[in-house]
């Protein structure tokens, strides 16, 4: 800024503005659309979309080297440190419009895993589709294979601040920080712990879940 200064101050704030303005919003948008063309490059093998609007922060990665789907809706946000790996050619990553991705994301996708609208994840978040196999006292545990099962996280979910996912999330679920999914979540609930249980339902009467007594005054209770 300082070889403005010689400029008359009409002049000069409106460059400050002009260089502002591209710091702030054009130059994070044109760096986006590089790392969308590098990840595809990177991974020639696998069919990789991004909707419009999406917006990659620094640190974005995909890998997959052996193919595999990664599709994306529109006007989702990537912020920075996000990585998705996808294990080969019948894997399917999708992802729905609206998602954010807050900070160091990692979705781990053995064979599937559906993400719908608007879903916010919170910061060092993992979401994966498989468990390893470690029960046979003969082989070590990474020659014993995975336990696959997939994932859907509904329109809506929100996960906070470094939960794991390897179970199933109900529309507009709330996840509490440092939880541990290992059960499908119903929808419209609250859960939180390791592993996450729910302690609280928000929903329209008639659709708690199993189990779940509604009390006067309160959201209910399990039984």
């Amino acid at each position: 800024m300082r070889a403005l200064r010689f400029l008359p101050e009409p002049v000069r704030q409106r460059l400050k503005l002009q260089i502002v303005s591209f710091a702030h919003f054009r130059a994070p948008r044109l760096a986006s659309r590089f790392r969308q063309a590098m990840v595809r490059l990177r991974n020639p093998q696998a069919d990789i979309t991004f909707g419009a609007g999406c917006y990659l922060g620094p640190g974005f990665s995909i890998d997959a080297p052996w193919g595999g789907t990664f599709s994306c809706g529109n006007h989702c946000e990537f912020r920075r440190g996000f990585r998705a790996e996808l294990a080969g050619p019948g894997t399917r990553l999708e992802i729905g419009s609206g998602c954010v991705f807050t900070y160091y994301s990692l979705i781990q996708c053995g064979r599937s895993i559906v993400i719908g609208d608007r879903v916010m994840f919170g910061q060092s978040s993992m979401t994966v589709d498989g468990n390893h196999r470690f029960r046979d006292l003969t082989k070590p545990m990474l020659d014993q294979g995975y336990d696959f099962r997939p994932i859907h996280i509904a329109d809506d979910v929100t996960t906070t601040t470094k939960c794991t996912i390897i179970a199933s999330i109900g529309e507009r679920a709330f996840v509490g920080a440092n939880s541990v999914v290992t059960q499908d979540i119903p929808p419209f609930t609250v859960a939180v712990g390791a592993p996450a249980r729910v302690i609280d339902y928000f929903g329209p009467p008639g659709s708690e879940p199993d189990g779940w007594v509604r009390s006067e005054g309160s959201a209910g209770q399990r039984v």
